[in-house]
C-alpha cells in the first residue's frame, strides 16, 4: 500500500536515507530548505533553512550527507560534526552551473551532473549567467581532483551505478532518455548509447539489477536488461526516488508537493 507521509512543498526531491539515524531527508527546493522525515515518530522537521537550494542528495560510506546546492552552485558534504566540506564549486576558474544530482563510487569519487535549471530563473535558484560551455557530467575523487567525464548531455540529471558498479546510467531530461556507460578502472568513461527512450529524473538500483525511475506519470520499474516491467503510478508527478527502512525494502519517492512510501519485496542498494 502507497502511504503519503508528508505534503505542502513545492517541488520536494533528493530523498537519502540516513539508516543509523532511521531518518530520511529530503529537499523543497523553492521554498530553500532540506527536510527530516523521522521513522520511529512519523514527524517531519527542518534539517536545514536556508540550504542554498539543495537538489539531489547522497550518503556516502562513512554516512555523511552529500549535496547538490543550486543556490551556491557547488557540492557540499555534511560533516558528522555539521560542518560543511565544499567538494566542487568551479571548473577551471569558472563557476558550475547548478549540480543536480550525484553519486559516490566504491573508490570515494563523487559522481554529480550539472544542467542548468537553477540559473534559468529564481523559482530553483538564482537566475544568472551559464559560465561553463555545456552541461557535464563531473567526477571528483577523494583528493579534490575535478574533471569532465561526460560532456555531450543536454541536461544530465539523474545517475546510478550498476550493483557490480562496472556501469554508470545517467538521464538526459532534455532529450528524453537514459544512456549506459561503461565505468573504467581510471574513471573514465566509454560506450554511452542510448539504453531507454523513456524520460525520467532520478534512477536507482536495487540488489537484484532492476532499474527504478521518477517519471511524470509516478515510477517506472526496468528489468536487468533494462525492459520495462512495472509501473506504480502517482497523483503527482514524480522527481527522484530511494531505498530505505531497517531492510532497505522500503521506497521513498519525492513527487511534486508530497513524500510517497512504499514497502516492497524487493531491497534496495545501499545510499551512494
Amino acid at each position: 500500500m502507497v502511504e503519503r507521509i508528508f505534503t505542502g512543498g513545492r517541488w520536494l526531491e533528493g530523498p537519502a536515507y540516513f539508516a543509523a539515524g532511521r531518518y530520511l531527508v529530503f529537499s523543497d527546493i523553492p521554498n530553500d530548505r532540506i527536510l527530516r522525515w523521522d521513522e520511529t515518530t512519523n514527524q517531519v522537521g527542518v534539517f536545514r533553512s536556508p540550504a542554498n537550494y539543495t537538489n539531489g542528495h547522497t550518503v556516502d560510506a562513512q554516512g555523511r550527507l552529500v549535496s547538490c546546492e543550486q543556490g551556491s552552485r557547488r557540492v557540499t558534504r555534511t560533516e558528522h560534526d555539521g560542518t560543511i566540506t565544499v567538494l566542487a564549486d568551479n571548473y577551471r576558474g569558472k563557476r558550475l552551473n547548478s549540480p543536480n544530482d550525484v553519486v559516490v563510487a566504491a573508490d570515494g569519487a563523487v559522481w554529480f551532473t550539472d544542467p542548468a535549471y537553477g540559473i534559468d530563473s529564481d523559482y530553483e535558484g538564482f537566475r544568472a549567467d551559464q559560465e561553463q560551455d555545456g552541461c557535464y557530467v563531473f567526477r571528483v575523487t577523494p583528493s579534490g581532483e575535478l574533471t569532465v567525464v561526460a560532456d555531450d548531455f543536454a541536461r544530465p540529471n539523474g545517475l546510478a551505478f550498476t550493483p557490480d558498479r562496472s556501469q554508470l546510467l545517467i538521464v538526459d531530461s532534455q532529450r528524453g532518455h537514459l544512456r549506459g556507460f561503461s565505468v573504467g578502472d581510471d574513471g573514465k568513461l566509454s560506450g554511452g548509447d542510448v539504453v531507454i527512450t523513456d524520460s525520467a529524473d532520478g534512477i536507482r538500483f536495487d540488489n537484484a539489477g532492476r532499474l527504478w525511475t521518477g517519471t511524470r506519470e509516478g515510477v517506472y520499474v526496468y528489468a536487468p536488461d533494462l525492459t520495462l516491467i512495472g509501473k506504480l503510478r502517482l497523483p503527482e508527478i514524480t522527481a527522484n526516488l530511494c531505498f530505505g527502512g531497517p531492510k532497505r525494502n522500503q521506497l521513498f519517492v519525492t513527487a511534486s508537493t508530497s513524500v510517497y512510501t512504499l514497502r516492497l519485496t524487493a531491497t534496495g542498494l545501499p545510499m551512494r
